[in-house]
Order: C-alpha cells, then sequence, then structure tokens
C-alpha cells in the first residue's frame, strides 16, 4: 500500500481528539462508514491498532499516541499552508493578553500556543499567570483561561470540559520505595500536596497521611513530584505526557477540575482574539480528551 494521505491523518486525528467516531464524522462533515474505513485503512498501512473500543467510545492505543505530536504538527501545517496561499495570515497580527493559572501557564497551555503562533507568527501573546482571577470586564485581560466558572455578566463562555486529577509518583521515588497497591498502604509513604487535602479530599478522608512536602503553589508540587520526593496528585493529561512518572491507584480520581475560556463579549469582536479562542477551545478539548 502507499503511504498514507493527509486525508487519513486528519481523520485519525480528529476521531483522537474526539474519541468517537460519530462525533469526528460530524466534525468532519463525513458519513460515519467512511471514517470508520479511513481509520481502517490507516492501520493496515501502519500495521499498528489505533483505537480499541470501549464503553465510552474509542480509546487510543499506546501507538496512537505516540503518532499525537506529528499529526498535529501535520494538521498545522496543512492549515498554516491554506492560510498562507489565502492571504489570511499576512492579515493578522497585534497583541493578545492571556490570563490563567500558573498551573495552566506553566504546565499545559505552553504547546497549544505555540501551535498558535505557527499559525499566526505576527499576533504576539502576553501571557499573565495568577491564581487570581484578573477582570475581564475592567480589561486586565483579552481572554482568560479559569478553572472556575466566571460569573461576571457580558462574557462570551465556553466550558470545555473537567481533568481528571489522580495519584503519581517518580520512577525514582518508586523504586526507591516502592508503591502502595490501596488507599491505606498511602499511610506509609511521604505524600507531596497541601495539609488541607486532609479535608478536601473525601477520597483521603480518614486516613492517617503524612505529607513530607507542601507548598502553596501548585507549580512547586509538580516539580517536587518530578524530582522524587513522594506520591502526589497530578492532572492526569500533564502526568501521562512525562514517561517519568507513573500511576498510583488508577482507579482513584482524587479530583476533577473544570476548564473553561472566558472572553468579554467587546474583545471577542477582535478577530485575532477570536482566533485565539478558538484554537485554546481545541487545544484544551485534545488535551482533555488524552486525559480520560
Amino acid at each position: 500500500m502507499e503511504d498514507p494521505d493527509w486525508t487519513l491523518w486528519r481523520s485519525f486525528l480528529a476521531v483522537l481528539q474526539t474519541g468517537s467516531l460519530s462525533q469526528a464524522a460530524r466534525h468532519l462533515r463525513l458519513t460515519q462508514p467512511t471514517l470508520g474505513r479511513h481509520i481502517s485503512l490507516l492501520e493496515r498501512a501502519l500495521g499498528a491498532v489505533l483505537f480499541t473500543r470501549s464503553n465510552d467510545g474509542l480509546r487510543p492505543t499506546e501507538a496512537a499516541l505516540a503518532l499525537r505530536d506529528q499529526a498535529e504538527t501535520m494538521a498545522a501545517a496543512a492549515d498554516l499552508l491554506t492560510r498562507i496561499a489565502s492571504g489570511e495570515v499576512e492579515s493578522m497580527a497585534g497583541r493578545i493578553r492571556l490570563t490563567t493559572s500558573e498551573f495552566m501557564g506553566v504546565a499545559v497551555l505552553p504547546p497549544i500556543l505555540a501551535a498558535f503562533r505557527t499559525l499566526y507568527p505576527k499576533i504576539d501573546i502576553d501571557l499573565v499567570m495568577s491564581d487570581r482571577n484578573l477582570d475581564l470586564l475592567r480589561g486586565d485581560a483579552d481572554l482568560a483561561v479559569r478553572n472556575v466558572a466566571p460569573v461576571q455578566e457580558a462574557l462570551v463562555v465556553r466550558k470545555i470540559g473537567e481533568a481528571p486529577v489522580r495519584l503519581f509518583a517518580h520512577r525514582s521515588y518508586a523504586a526507591l520505595h516502592g508503591l502502595p497497591q490501596t488507599l491505606a498502604g498511602l499511610e506509609g509513604h511521604g505524600l507531596i500536596g497541601r495539609e488541607e487535602y486532609r479535608v478536601r479530599v473525601p477520597v483521603l478522608a480518614g486516613l492517617s497521611l503524612r505529607f513530607g512536602f507542601t507548598s502553596p503553589s501548585d507549580i512547586a508540587l509538580l516539580a517536587a513530584l518530578r524530582a522524587g520526593l513522594g506520591i502526589g496528585a497530578c492532572q492526569q493529561g500533564v502526568a501521562a505526557a512525562d514517561p517519568s512518572l507513573l500511576p498510583v491507584l488508577p482507579e482513584v480520581t482524587i479530583a476533577t477540575v473544570p476548564v473553561w475560556i472566558a472572553t468579554h463579549e467587546d474583545r471577542r469582536s477582535l478577530r485575532r482574539v477570536r482566533l485565539l479562542f478558538d484554537h485554546l477551545a481545541a487545544g484544551l478539548s485534545a488535551y482533555l480528551a488524552s486525559a480520560r
């Protein structure tokens, strides 16, 4: 068989991002049988199974996840070629002030923003990271990615979904201390987190836990987890992208973190803001889909 053409890769990426043949077919305006045939042809060409069926849709195999970054790069390149040919890229310029939390700004958004800058190199992004919600109505920022529902009026708001938070440990920690097989087994380990987790996280209630490393900063907690200081909670999507982190009690979900995008309705009328809003929605949807 010849090398797979872009049509098959585009179908693959749509299924990967949505987790469903039917949703991907609607997105690409194809029939479900056609999309299924594309996936079968691509699997045959690659000699690998890309998806397995589950109760909640299609789950990507390790082979599919290994192809994600390159497929997304191909999609960005194809989109950029179209925009360059139409002259659209040259007309897009200006600055956008984006605000989000420290964790999202450091651990989640950079690859999504890098893809946007590839598409629109003349649009500059001013990223403000703060766990304090800046006032969009007052003009403190053009766009916000938030983990709490925006409540101000006159905002254009979209909930992207929820990110599961689970327990992980660095390989170096696991090699030295092993990993618990039950929740009660956590009592024998040094944990990374905040003391208030004892009362704020229902699944940990009643356990006698020792937090060997605490910090009010989610970025510091992530750095400690990656350094092997103990077992800690992390968004599934971030940990899954780091091969040095091992799941601990993967059936246990510590919490779910909602992800929202918001902008003032007046700012939404600016084309560059609208483009970044839609790009963030697509990128964060793919991030959350990978974290199931």
